[in-house]
């Protein structure tokens, strides 16, 4: 995978979550959750498209928990990690050998039409962390706080 690709993704909100796809990445080597806190929304499957148009992305679903991303010829597999009563996503690159992890939230509109994505700053859950426990304190701590996520970006959902 490239690795500019990589850092897209893992810098933003996803999917989910998703997910989420062009910011800085910050990589973990451990998820979030060790398995799904929910199904897959079927919502959130489809093609995006960027707001400014440079950015596609498709979700589909593997099975009822798992989400498959594409993004720029890369694969991705994600799946929601909710903590906090925030929707996080657990998304992991399927493309590189060390398979890392990015944390996203994610806002899917009202109508379903606009994504929002925002990833984890690493500065509030450092990418050393080892211990699924620590990352799910660490977001529980800082989920009302601004300065735990990245920029965001958003996504419309193609007809």
């Amino acid at each position: 995978m490239r690795s500019s690709n990589l850092a897209r993704l893992r810098c933003v909100g996803l999917a989910i979550g998703l997910g989420t796809l062009a910011f800085t990445a910050c990589q973990y080597d451990i998820p979030v959750t060790s398995a799904p806190t929910r199904k897959v929304q079927e919502r959130l499957l489809g093609d995006w498209t960027s707001a400014d148009g440079n950015e596609k992305l498709k979700l589909r679903s593997l099975d009822d928990s798992i989400y498959i991303v594409y993004y720029d010829g890369d694969l991705f597999r994600a799946y929601h990690s909710d903590v906090a009563e925030t929707p996080f996503a657990t998304v992991q690159d399927l493309n590189s050998s060390d398979r890392k992890y990015a944390y996203v939230i994610w806002k899917l509109s009202d109508d379903g039409k606009n994504l929002r994505l925002r990833s984890v700053n690493d500065k509030m859950v450092p990418k050393e962390t080892r211990d699924p426990a620590t990352v799910v304190a660490l977001l529980t701590k800082n989920a009302s706080n601004p300065e735990l996520f990245g920029e965001e970006i958003e996504f419309r959902k193609e007809k």
